[in-house]
């Protein structure tokens, strides 16, 4: 196992390199990666378990995608965000069931229901791997985002419903709405509790590696401990990322912060590698048991499925891009998305790794089993491939695309002149210190300098003067680094110290190449 791992490891860097090369998708190059590996002979088969697949993959990636939320921005946008994660997955769910039943008319209305539950939520990791490579406005990716969050937890209830009507012959309505409800807020009362725990521990720890762990540990508990309870694991992890990500600010120290960017920067993009390629692994196991349906029957009904799950979305997030101009009362606020944006929305529709963890998961004995998870394989592919590789496109000719500014974005330059401006009020605190007035008289022309450019910026001022300071900074920096290493530090130095110091000049580095490049 250790080998396939470590293999399958090798293969995501290669995949990622060609993604950069041809500027396909990642995503979909990993799933077509993993579906030409599956085609060699005498390679061994890897079955994805479903339930260890949820556990093991969606807890860390739901957890990393709510950690970078910006919760001002999703609560204002919750309105759209739930008319996705909930309206538009029970609406596809209930298209995709009627394609299915037209396709298989011996088909259960509960299986069919249970194949639309299956393949109705765009997936988080694939929006994410998508989404963060492309220049849409912050308030498209936060509706992709939040949604992706939210409708896995929607998806997952509704396929439980539809599993149990399957083995109870019916489900009420009525329990059904208090089941979905139930389940989901459960979820969310599970996460905001190990949140809560999480906050009240972290500061006891005093370390950064205790710390960083803690992090991955509240994913995984939350999750756990809700599954434990019936209620949705999903939501409970989504719940417990969005609280800790409130309050990171004033419970971690830089260092941990730092620290678990880096850690948590890898983790994902081994765990969002892996599962792509393992769904393109499935490709020989899933192919077994069609030898019953023609090539002919396959390839239509595959079509047709996908097809339906695009159009059905596209069907429910246009008249909401409308609405707002026929009734004024939805037109306050910044709720509900304009038309282009809506275009872009409903196009980007990444299904992924719940889908074929769901599908999977359907029961032995349901109908045309083999052909349903055929079907959501096919969808999975389909939208990560098409979808993906023309989302670019699609954003560039509705001309959606974040505007290419030249030098720093105004707010951000208000937000530095602020932080210029209280440093430079703490300095000229000390002025009058006899312990440190002098030191503080040699510092402050630096401080009222540095608050001056910023300040004579945002206000109107030119760039070039600040883009000169922070070339000018960025040279030194690099000059001291050089002459650390250039004077055979590390024949006087102890390892750690010679590390320390480098650390600092390249932290310091990165936040100057960082500001230049906002700056230009």
């Amino acid at each position: 196992m250790l080998e396939i791992s470590l293999a399958l490891m090798a293969a995501c860097v290669v995949f990622a390199l060609l993604a950069r090369r041809t500027r396909i998708p990642y995503a979909a190059v990993l799933v077509l990666g993993g579906m030409a590996l599956a085609l060699v002979p005498g390679l061994p088969r890897l079955r994805l378990d479903p339930e260890l697949a949820l556990a093991a993959f969606l807890p860390p990636l739901l957890q990393a995608s709510a950690w970078r939320t910006d919760w001002r921005q999703f609560r204002a946008s919750l309105r759209p965000i739930l008319l996705l994660a909930v309206g538009a997955v029970l609406f596809t769910a209930v298209c995709v069931a009627l394609v299915a039943r037209l396709i298989l008319p011996d088909l259960p209305w509960a299986a069919a229901i249970a194949l639309g539950a299956v393949v109705a939520p765009p997936d988080a990791v694939a929006a994410a791997s998508v989404l963060k490579r492309l220049p849409l406005p912050p308030r498209v990716v936060t509706v992709l985002e939040g949604e992706s969050l939210m409708n896995d937890a929607s998806a997952l209830v509704l396929f439980r419903l539809a599993v149990g009507a399957m083995a109870a012959a019916s489900v009420s309505p009525a329990y059904a709405a208090l089941t979905f409800l139930g389940v989901g807020l459960g979820g969310v009362m599970v996460g905001v509790a190990v949140g809560l725990l999480a906050e009240r521990l972290l500061p006891l720890l005093g370390e950064t590696r205790l710390e960083v762990a803690l992090t991955f540990f509240v994913a995984y508990a939350a999750y756990l401990l809700a599954e434990h309870l019936g209620v949705s694991g999903v939501m409970a992890v989504v719940a417990a990322g969005i609280l800790l990500a409130r309050r990171q600010r004033n419970l971690l120290s830089a260092r941990t912060r730092t620290e678990a960017m880096t850690i948590w920067g890898f983790v994902e993009f081994a765990l969002t590698s892996l599962v792509f390629i393992l769904v393109g692994l499935q490709l020989n196991t899933i192919l077994e048991g069609l030898g019953d349906y023609s090539t002919g029957f396959l390839a239509l009904s595959a079509g047709a499925l996908s097809l339906t799950l695009v159009l059905s979305r596209l069907a429910w997030v246009t008249p909401f891009a409308f609405l707002p101009r026929l009734i004024p009362s939805l037109a306050r606020g910044d709720g509900l998305p304009r038309p282009r944006e809506a275009a872009v929305i409903g196009w980007a529709g990444m299904r992924g790794v719940v889908s074929l963890a769901t599908a999977i998961a359907l029961p032995l004995e349901t109908p045309h089993r083999d052909l349903l998870v055929f079907l959501a394989f096919i969808a999975i592919l389909a939208t990560l491939v098409v979808q993906g590789t023309t989302l670019a496109w699609v954003i560039g000719r509705l001309g959606v695309a974040l505007p290419t500014r030249g030098g720093m974005d105004p707010e951000e330059l208000e937000a530095r002149g602020l932080m210029a401006g209280a440093a430079l009020a703490e300095v000229e605190g000390r002025l009058d210190s006899p312990l440190d007035g002098a030191i503080a008289r040699d510092l402050v022309g630096e401080f009222r300098d540095i608050d001056r450019v910023y300040k004579g910026v945002a206000s109107g001022g030119t760039q070039a003067e600040l883009r000169a300071r922070l070339q000018i900074r960025l040279a030194a920096i690099r000059a001291a680094r050089a002459g650390l290493l250039g004077h055979h530090a590390d024949r006087i130095l102890s390892e750690d110290t010679l590390t320390g110091l480098l650390t600092e000049t390249d932290h310091e580095e990165l936040r100057l190449l960082q500001q230049l490049v906002q700056a230009r």
